[in-house]
């Protein structure tokens, strides 16, 4: 498996937000390459793939830049041609398919790669904009798919009866590099005039946020200070909540965020409960709880379970009870019982375990299916 590359097609920009898919594929790029195949960008006289290399890894981005006015017969076509162009020009031969998103299975149904994955971190039909065929063309991917990963345990509950191989993974932690956010390091200048007590939150700011609770708990106390980091995605930034307490710093890389998260004495999820939310098992938990900060989170079903259980997060949906629990939550700063079984509970968590288990899964399902191919083999001789 070691010698198989990899092909991902991904809904998601690699440069976009540093997440679960960049997590996994630069550990599997230790052994293999991994060509990542973005949406394409509608901006160009002639069709043409943008190839670049990360960092100097065994990794490649791939984004097709399209004619405009294609319909959607001809932006398939045209991204078929691109691939097998991707596919010719670096030699790819025996390598596997991974799927962030069913869409591109209409342009890359006609390869032939070793092994299929699946790796469903999102429900992403319940997202806004989601194309009128997702679900569709998301059955025909479980039928193609030899192995299928779900971002939480409460997507595989939605999901576990469509695939015989099919895993929950929730999403994992770098505890060494959220740890940082525990040492006393300089505060960010855009956020040093910022006064305490400071909740914060960063991710993408989009319509999984509940804006309205952020608005009604920054109005019932506004001498805290809520410190919002991300890019503002498909919702309109004219409708975020004004107030002089709510600060919005805008997107911060990967490697920025323990130094933004150090300087908050509460890390705070808002999300909305809607389709879009349903189904989420959100990362930042358990970055959050690395840093050594309090979470005040709504009833998001895999923030409950587990971390609402084992008490290491509050749980609150209504103004006043968010408010409620944000000055528990400030009680607990110096509190080294909770701290210590916020340790205990990420012992077991880490990327690097997250990506054994699925390399290991993954290795079982393609020796099984070399078997298979071999005793299908020997019936026609």
């Amino acid at each position: 498996m070691h010698l198989l590359d990899i092909i991902c097609f991904s809904h998601l920009r690699w440069n976009f937000v540093y997440q679960r898919p960049q997590h996994l594929l630069t550990r599997f790029a230790q052994y293999k390459r991994v060509f990542v195949m973005e949406e394409p960008i509608y901006d160009s006289e002639k069709n043409y793939l943008e190839i670049q290399q990360i960092e100097n890894k065994l990794i490649w981005t791939a984004v097709p830049h399209l004619k405009n006015g294609l319909n959607e017969d001809e932006t398939v076509e045209a991204q078929r041609i691109l691939l097998d162009e991707l596919i010719t020009s670096f030699y790819i031969d025996r390598f596997i398919t991974w799927y962030y998103s069913p869409m591109p299975l209409a342009f890359s149904d006609h390869i032939t790669p070793a092994l299929v994955v699946y790796d469903c971190m999102d429900e992403l039909s319940g997202f806004n904009g989601a194309p009128n065929s997702l679900v569709n063309m998301e059955k025909q991917l479980f039928k193609k798919a030899d192995i299928v990963f779900t971002g939480g345990h409460n997507l595989y509950k939605v999901k576990r009866l469509e695939h015989s191989n099919i895993y929950p993974i929730p999403s994992s932690i770098d505890k060494q590099h959220f740890g940082k956010a525990r040492l006393q390091v300089a505060d960010q200048p855009d956020q040093e005039h910022i006064p305490y007590p400071r909740i914060g939150f960063y991710g993408v700011i989009d319509e999984r946020l509940n804006l309205e609770l952020l608005d009604s708990v920054a109005s019932l106390q506004p001498g805290w200070n809520f410190l919002i980091i991300g890019p503002v995605v498909k919702i309109d930034p004219a409708i975020l909540p004004r107030r002089n307490n709510i600060h919005y710093l805008g997107g911060k890389s990967y490697h920025e965020l323990p130094a933004y998260l150090s300087g908050w004495d509460v890390a705070m999820m808002p999300f909305a409960l809607n389709r879009s939310t349903k189904y989420i098992s959100p990362t930042k938990t358990p970055e959050f709880l690395a840093g050594g900060k309090p979470v005040v989170s709504t009833s998001i079903t895999d923030v409950v379970d587990p971390y609402g259980k084992e008490g290491l997060v509050y749980i609150a949906d209504t103004a006043p009870e968010f408010v409620s629990a944000i000055r528990s939550a400030l009680s607990l700063k110096h509190d080294k019982e909770w701290l210590a079984s916020v340790d205990n509970f990420l012992s077991n968590i880490s990327w690097d375990k997250t990506w054994q288990t699925m390399q290991h899964l993954i290795n079982l399902t393609f020796e099984q299916k070399q078997i298979i191919q071999k005793k299908t083999a020997k019936s026609y001789v």
